[in-house]
């Protein structure tokens, strides 16, 4: 799996992301074959990179499952698309098409229990805010689930979480889509939004409305004290919240922005785990990364073995997936290439990702893409 410039997709290369649109559905879907009519159009999207299975036109892949289908995804984008709308324009929205969204997704998420979190999804201009909302749903949900919650109270935080940035309809889009640092002044305005988006929610006098609104009040807060909007500590802070907090920074962190670029989920791992202490509920983030692909199938790795390309990953087991051995560390294709379970080889090291640049390099240069040990 590479991330390519959209110039340098070629037809016949497979999509490893889903693309939305700014109508509030999904342009493109992961697994979709490229074409010159794609190509094209991507460009006059605007979207700069995208990734792709492999640069090899004439491999057949088949990606893994994602934990949510798209069809339940693009719909979902929709529903939560239309509800802002409403909102905007009429100070409410329809409850029913949130539930049914929320239904279909906790639905997925039972049915795909042996699923892992994918890629994260490319967000067209100002389709952010919803796409997100979705993404937040259902890794809160994915977290629910492995948390015991059932029923009603699993129905309760995912419609919450689909509602959790409700509060953004206050921000100005200059603030929310600056490609800078924000000023402390435009920051203090974005950290207004999820009281907003309370406060919003408890009007409209919607079913359930407290608990729904806690989730869009909380989803910042910090378990050390030092979120915001009401600087809650430990157990202050619901469930509810504790999930969608560390739903909704995984989701930001592998989402391109205007000013940044996204990270790889090994990454963000690395960031939520190691350098933010303090910061999330660790039972429940312990769970969260059980679920979630660190190391997506296509990924290439350094290990202390030498290069090779992750081909299965299993819940439980997300930082050790089994891998294709293909080269040596001096970049020398082995006359054979070895499936190893890391499980099972704790010697061999991960020493880390290939990043896109070394890998387009490294594929001009061994004359083969290691995505054709993935058939």
């Amino acid at each position: 799996m590479i991330d390519l410039p959209v110039k340098k997709l070629e037809p016949g290369m497979t999509l490893a992301q889903s693309v939305y649109n700014t109508n509030g559905v999904n342009y493109l879907t992961r697994g979709t074959q490229l074409t010159y009519k794609y190509i094209e159009r991507l460009r006059q999207l605007g979207v700069g990179n995208i990734h792709v299975m492999s640069t090899a036109h004439d491999v057949p892949l088949r990606l893994p499952e994602d934990v949510l289908s798209e069809r339940t995804r693009a719909a979902a984008v929709k529903r939560v698309y239309d509800a802002f709308q409403q909102v905007m324009t009429n100070g409410t929205f329809d409850m029913p098409p949130i539930a049914q969204a929320a239904a279909a997704i906790i639905n997925d998420i039972m049915k795909r229990r042996g699923n892992l979190v994918q890629l994260t999804d490319i967000r067209i201009h100002d389709m952010y805010t919803f796409v997100h909302c979705v993404n937040v749903a259902m890794l809160s949900t994915m977290i629910g689930v492995l948390d015991g919650m059932r029923g009603r109270e699993l129905s309760m935080l995912c419609i919450g979480a689909l509602l959790h940035d409700l509060g953004k309809l206050v921000v100005p889009a200059a603030i929310l889509n600056k490609p800078g640092r924000l000023t402390d002044e435009e920051f203090a305005v974005v950290k207004k939004h999820p009281q907003a988006g309370a406060d919003r929610i408890l009007s409209m006098g919607l079913p359930d409305g407290e608990m729904l609104a806690v989730v869009a009040q909380q989803h910042h807060e910090h378990m050390d004290g030092t979120g915001y909007p009401d600087h809650r500590e430990g157990k202050q802070i619901h469930k509810f919240g504790r999930m969608c907090a560390i739903a909704d920074v995984y989701d930001a962190l592998t989402s391109e922005r205007p000013y940044k670029k996204a990270y790889t989920p090994s990454i963000a791992h690395n960031i939520m785990k190691h350098c933010s202490p303090g910061q999330f509920d660790e039972h429940l983030l312990q769970l969260f990364f059980r679920n979630v692909a660190i190391y997506p199938v296509g990924t290439v790795l350094k290990t202390s073995a030498g290069y090779a390309i992750v081909k299965k990953v299993e819940f439980g087991h997300t930082e050790r997936p089994d891998v294709v051995l293909f080269s040596d560390l001096n970049g020398r294709m082995l006359d054979a290439a070895t499936h190893i379970r890391l499980t099972d080889r704790p010697e061999v090291k991960i020493e880390g990702v290939v990043n896109d640049q070394e890998l387009y390099h490294f594929i001009h240069v061994l004359g083969k893409d290691p995505a054709v040990f993935l058939t």
